[in-house]
This record gives C-alpha cells, structure tokens and sequence, in this order.
C-alpha cells in the first residue's frame, strides 16, 4: 500500500503546486499588464526618454583632476558613442561627459556604457552618459550565488532558488503594481507576505508537519508585527510622508491612485518577513530531528527543544535586523554625527523613528515567533508522524 500512496502523494503536491501557479500567473495578469502609465520627466510635453546601450567608440578629450577628498576624478570627458540598441542603433554621435561627486562614470574607449536618451523625434534627440553597463556582471554575480547554493544545498538549494524567484516575482510584478492601482498598502502587503510565506515553506520542506508548523509560527509572527507597528505608527505619528522621498512619492500618487501614506507600514511588514522565516523554518527542522532521532519524546521535551534553538537564534537574528536597518541608513548617520545633533533633535527625527520602528517591531516579532513555532512544532510534527505511521502499517500487514 506504501507504493501506491507516494505516487498519489506527488500527484497531490503537482497538482497543488500548478493551481497556485496558475491563480498566481493570473493575477499577475491581470494587474500588471493594466498597470496606470506615469509620465517620466523628458524635456517636453510630446518628447520620452529611453535608456539604452552605446559603445564608446573614443575618448576626443579630456580634462579630469582626482580630488584628494573622496579618491573621484571629476571633471568632463568628449566621447564618440554608437548607440547599439532602440531606435536610434547605428547612430554614431559626440556627447560631452559631466564627471561629478554623484554622477561618476569615467568612459574608455572598446567599453560599453548605458545612455538616457532623450527624444523629441527620430531625428531630435539628446544623449548623455547615464552609467556603466553592470548588467553582465551583476548576471554573473546572481549566477554564482545560484550556482554555490545548488551545488551546496543540492535539491533543497535548488528550491531555494525558486522561493527566491517566486518572492521577487510577487513583490515585482504582483505587490508594486496592486499599490500603483490604488489597492491598499497594508492589505496588499499582508496578503503578498502571506502568500509568499506559504509558497517559500512549503518548496522547502514540502507538505509536511514541519512545513505546517513553520507557516502557522511565522504566520503568528507576521500578525504579532502588524500588531506592533499599527501601534507604534499611530503613537509616533508617523507616515510614508515622513521619508525623504515624499515629494516624489505625493506626484506619483497625484497621478495614479497609491495611496502613498500606508506605504512605511508595507515597508516595515515586509522587511521583516525574511528573518521570521528564517527562525520558524530553523526552529521547526530542528524539532523534526529531534522528534526522527528521540521518538519517545513527550510534548513538553520537543518544545524545550525548540526553544533552546529558538533562544540561541533570537539574539543573532534581532543583531541581525538592527545591523541591517543600520547599514542602509549608514550616510544618514554620519550626517547626524557630523552635524553634533542635540539628543531632543536626533531622537525625534523623523528618519531615526522610521529607523527604530521598523528594527524593533520586526525584532520583537522574531523573538515572539520563538515560541509559537516550538509549541505547533512539538503539537503537529510527533502527531502527524504517528497517524501516517498508523494509516501504513495496515497496508504494509496485509
């Protein structure tokens, strides 16, 4: 009877795995194919800007200095450039390059570059040097981090790779578009973050106990975060106005219907999704050896299990999320720090709130997962072994 019920069991899982693939395909579909256009910044009423790749065919001249402060040379560069793609190809042309402190991209003749092309028609048209081309490199890069995780992690790192792609795809091409359509920003990002929870667990450990028990603590956690930040937000009185992208973001929101306000709270939710899946699956793998290799084992046992996992995990991970946040805003700090900021001025900032709520909330949503996991882990996973064990060993009798 084991024999039978495997391959009913993959067929199950193949089935389940297209009709969430299809229902997502579709949604993707329908929102973002029918995403509301914004008009870029061109220099006209009727002209467009397209960004596109030329060579530089040779460097006329050039007059750059380094400055000692930064390590940069600044200056200006004459280049020839054949554009190589859109509809301006095969088009050779002199364009003047502006080194500065924020635009820094130092041509050389043979190397391919990005350029903004700015176009009134086919025959008017501006072209400046926008950046390098990364693009290659930034492949191969993406492709040795698949490669090291698939030769290492094997067919478990193989679906990792396709956790990742299926959480970029519903952030990219489902969560970003469903904002610009004028869906709420919370709702939006809880159903993504759910979505997304579920489908990365489950391509790690498939349908199992495990799995369940991992979905169900970080789908705690995931409400134990909402929780906090909506509380955290009213009381600091803080808005995705609040960040130094707010001018843009309120001409966006003119022109399209983003209700731009919810936005920090998306931002906060989301942020902290990867570290409460991180713990809930660790904690979880954890209890399922214990439970494989200690099948005596009472409840009370494999939770203390999970919570000794748990409370060696809670540390590093909320290290993790504070060291991250203080990494992105690293610039910021050293503005704050060089302008002798008074306590009253930094603490009240409305970057270094944003900052602390968003590292704290995720972090206290990290540690209460602790728990949760080890309890539906010591519940779930010793529970649904003994009625597999029970529903096989008759087939297996007879």
């Amino acid at each position: 009877m084991t024999r039978r019920l495997l391959p009913r069991r993959a067929l199950w899982d193949a089935l389940a795995g297209a009709v969430v693939l299809a229902l997502f395909g579709l949604a993707i579909a329908g929102l973002y194919t029918h995403a509301p256009g914004y008009k870029r910044f061109s220099s006209g009423a009727s002209s467009y800007v397209r960004y596109e790749k030329a060579r530089v065919m040779a460097i006329d001249k050039e007059s750059l200095h380094r400055d000692t402060t930064s390590g940069l040379e600044l200056g200006y560069q004459v280049a020839t450039l054949r554009i190589l793609t859109g509809e301006h190809a095969g088009n050779v042309l002199t364009v003047k390059n502006a080194l500065s402190y924020s635009s820094n991209v130092k041509a050389a003749a043979g190397s391919d570059v990005i350029i903004c092309v700015d176009t009134a028609d086919k025959d008017t048209y501006e072209v400046w040097i926008y950046s390098y081309n990364r693009g290659p490199f930034l492949y191969l890069y993406v492709g040795l981090f698949v490669a090291a995780l698939c030769t290492i992690g094997g067919g478990r790192g193989f679906r990792s790779v396709l956790g990742i792609i299926f959480t970029f795809t519903g952030i990219a091409f489902l969560f970003i578009p469903m904002l610009y359509r004028g869906y709420s920003p919370s709702l939006a990002a809880v159903g993504v973050v759910v979505i997304t929870l579920c489908v990365s667990l489950v391509l790690l450990g498939g349908f199992s106990a495990k799995t369940l028990s991992a979905i169900l603590g970080s789908l705690a956690g995931v409400v134990i975060s909402i929780l906090f930040v909506t509380v955290a937000l009213q009381i600091t009185h803080l808005t995705g106005f609040s960040t130094s992208e707010a001018d843009a973001l309120v001409q966006i929101a003119g022109a399209t219907q983003m209700k731009a306000g919810e936005l920090l709270f998306a931002a906060i939710l989301i942020s902290s999704l990867g570290a409460i899946m991180d713990v809930a699956i660790s904690i979880a793998s954890a209890v399922n050896e214990v439970s494989l290799n200690n099948g005596g084992l009472a409840t009370r046992a494999l939770f203390n299990s999970g919570m000794n996992v748990g409370r060696d995990m809670m540390g590093t991970m909320a290290n993790t999320l504070i060291i991250a946040f203080t990494g992105t805003s690293l610039n910021v700090l050293v503005l704050l720090y060089s302008m002798n900021v008074t306590y009253y001025q930094l603490i009240n900032n409305n970057m270094i709130g944003v900052y602390i709520v968003q590292a704290v909330s995720g972090s206290i949503a990290v540690v209460l997962t602790v728990p949760l996991v080890s309890l539906a882990s010591a519940y779930l996973i010793p529970g649904v072994r003994q009625r597999s064990q029970e529903s096989v060993l008759p087939g297996s009798a007879s």
